[in-house]
């Protein structure tokens, strides 16, 4: 069974964030929502609290295919000051491992350079933080073991990328039909 973990950081866009869990799970991947705050209870940008599985320092990430960093404000910019998820992500890049942000997270990707020489994506006016890479307006961006997304319209495209990728696009289009997802 594929395993993903979705961070969660207070002020995390509370969309984005729970799309993909509901959605991986529908396709049977095994999700770990992860605080990376010290406390189970995540609160969402928009006044949602969400109780998170596990903390950061209690999760083992080796069997992990992929890493997910939900956008929203200041969640994104919580998810880049922590130097423990900022080891974790450049461990899984450098592993050539998946890692996938939406909305403003995918600024964190470029901060650490993981955009270089990549097509990206990311909410409007968070371009110029997509450092080194090639700016598209696509709702999903996937580059090899990359995949960024534009905002909260865009959760469930985001989210069916990812099962694409993780268990194929026969998967992705059957759980896109058990949910009436029109493109």
């Amino acid at each position: 069974m594929k395993q993903v973990c979705v961070f969660l950081a207070d002020g995390f866009e509370e969309i984005e964030g729970l799309t993909v869990v509901d959605l991986l799970r529908r396709a049977e991947i095994e999700v770990t929502t992860v605080s990376i705050t010290g406390d189970n209870m995540i609160h969402g940008a928009h006044g949602i609290d969400v109780q998170a599985d596990k903390l950061f320092e209690d999760m083992s990430y080796e069997k992990q295919d992929m890493l997910v960093l939900p956008g929203g404000m200041p969640g994104t910019l919580n998810l880049g000051k922590h130097k423990g998820l900022e080891a974790l992500l450049r461990k899984f890049y450098q592993k050539e491992k998946y890692i996938a942000a939406i909305c403003a997270a995918p600024s964190v990707f470029g901060k650490y350079g993981f955009l270089n020489g990549r097509k990206a994506t990311s909410y409007p006016g968070f371009e110029e933080a997509l450092e080194g890479a090639e700016v598209v307006q696509d709702a999903v961006a996937v580059s090899d073991f990359v995949i960024t997304s534009r905002g909260m319209g865009t959760a469930i495209p985001f989210s069916l990328a990812i099962i694409e990728q993780l268990l194929g696009r026969e998967k992705a289009e059957e759980i896109g039909k058990a949910i009436i997802y029109y493109q």
